[in-house]
């Protein structure tokens, strides 16, 4: 189907509860000329939150006077018929989970400031959300199969891979909103000088400026900055590393925050490339797992803080609750929040607006010297006929090895949740670049298995790997 023949189309957003996306959908559904003629379903299990949500949009819906439909429900399958694209942005009791796999990280050494990607807390991340995935691939296979997927939810490469790999008849990428588009460009332009000021940024400079990024998600790297041939990648570096005399100040001083632009200097000295995704990249790599003898410049990272996220969260259903009640006045709502990044490249693929966003899809040839079908974040030609990463050129000796031990752990651990594969997921576990010890990773699986059992599928908890299989086919949801 071209873009010129969705004249209404249907986006379904699976786990509207998830304020950080649901919000933000709204808004973009609304604003848009090309998708506010359409319908927007939303969908989440946690129906008191759903019907808050649907009673927002509809509320916004109707202050700007557009003709969207929206629609709600508890069961996907209801609103799945007819979708154009279907996004997955859910989690179960996140923050929860989160925090328990730091914890119990911590308890053996290993330091996570985020704790959904990588380490642990990123293989039991998937171990919890990826068995769900799987069961909306298949209901979309069923009732929407010409749908595109989008998969919103992390470790984002490893869904992205399950879904490449294990549903490939559907069209699917995977999403960060760390490289929003235009945002991140115009960014690093700033930090090159070549504006003083974001806003003051033009459709010339940009065709001026040639950046050139790529990498697994969460661990990609600037492997290009020119700018009129110059290249501008060490003025980014040292804005870098004046920024971090100072940086947090009156900021946000959280584990995800802290020091990073001293990071990024600091890789960029040692690789040569300035790491684009620092508040994710600090935790893939050893050096601030406090394991040295020698005291570093910069110290071991903060852990992940549950608590502060629990407020972040209820601060945000708040704020929904004083649009709903009237405390917030709802013609507010359009100039409070904004574009994001899934909707935007939804937007462009209905509008066929010719954008280039970054997406999380099979490398194609965009690095030469990976493999083809290497799951990375890159730069894309996006449109309703496909995904068409555009050239990188090839990822420097040292990172490179770092990218394929990364997209190892990621791709073990895809095979080891759909397949409900023990064997495989102490090997993911044993692979994964934070684990230091057989014994402490053979731990940490069994207390967390123990400790999450309530959102595990229970065909972990089989008495052997071939009992684990056969139930894995019999009931493969939580």
């Amino acid at each position: 189907m071209t873009s010129t023949q969705i004249q209404k189309p249907k986006v379904v957003v699976i786990g509207a509860g998830s304020l950080f996306f649901g919000r933000q959908s709204i808004w973009q559904m609304v604003h848009s000329e090309y998708l506010n003629r359409g319908t927007l379903a939303l969908v989440d299990t946690n129906e008191e939150r759903l019907n808050k949500m649907v009673t927002l949009a509809k509320m916004v819906a109707a202050e700007n006077q557009v003709e969207l439909v929206i629609e709600g429900s508890t069961d996907r399958r209801d609103v799945l018929p007819g979708a154009d694209f279907v996004v997955l942005s859910f989690a179960e009791d996140t923050v929860k989970y989160r925090g328990i796999d730091c914890a119990i990280s911590e308890k053996y050494g290993i330091r996570m400031c985020s704790g959904d990607t990588i380490g642990p807390g990123g293989i039991f991340r998937a171990m919890r959300e990826l068995p769900v995935i799987m069961d909306c691939a298949r209901d979309i296979e069923a009732l929407c199969p010409d749908a595109w997927v989008i998969n919103y939810i992390n470790p984002s490469a490893v869904h992205g891979i399950a879904l490449s790999r294990y549903a490939p008849k559907l069209k699917s990428f995977a999403l960060c909103d760390g490289h929003h588009m235009p945002g991140k460009k115009i960014n690093y332009a700033w930090r090159a000088g070549i504006v003083a000021d974001p806003n003051e940024y033009t459709a010339d400079m940009d065709s001026r400026f040639d950046l050139r990024i790529a990498g697994v998600n969460h661990f990609t790297w600037m492997l290009k900055a020119d700018y009129d041939g110059v290249d501008v990648m060490p003025r980014i570096a040292a804005s870098m590393k004046q920024s971090a005399e100072t940086e947090t100040a009156g900021g946000d001083t959280g584990a995800k925050a802290k020091d990073n632009d001293a990071i990024s200097y600091q890789l960029y000295d040692i690789y040569g490339y300035v790491p684009t995704c620092t508040p994710h990249t600090k935790e893939y790599l050893r050096f601030w797992q406090g394991l040295g003898s020698t005291p570093d410049a910069i110290p071991p990272l903060s852990i992940w803080e549950t608590e502060a996220r629990y407020l972040r969260h209820d601060a945000m259903w708040q704020q929904v609750d004083d649009f709903i009640e009237g405390r917030l006045p709802i013609q507010s709502y359009m100039d409070t929040f904004g574009p994001d990044h899934a909707t935007d490249i939804i937007e462009n693929m209905v509008g066929g607006l010719g954008k280039p966003y970054y997406i999380n899809t099979t490398n194609q040839g965009a690095v030469p010297n990976m493999n083809d079908d290497a799951f990375l974040e890159l730069l894309c030609e996006v449109s309703m006929d496909g995904i068409k990463p555009l050239p990188v050129g090839d990822m420097p000796r040292g990172l490179r090895g770092l990218q394929e031990l990364v997209l190892d752990a990621h791709e073990l651990t895809a095979e080891a949740v759909v397949e409900g594969s023990r064997e495989k997921l102490r090997r993911a576990m044993l692979t994964d670049p934070l684990v230091n010890s057989i014994a402490d990773a053979d731990l940490i699986i069994e207390e967390l298995l123990e400790l999450e059992r309530d959102v595990i599928p229970s065909s972990w908890y089989a008495t052997s790997e071939q009992d684990a299989s056969k139930a894995l086919v019999s009931n493969p949801a939580r």
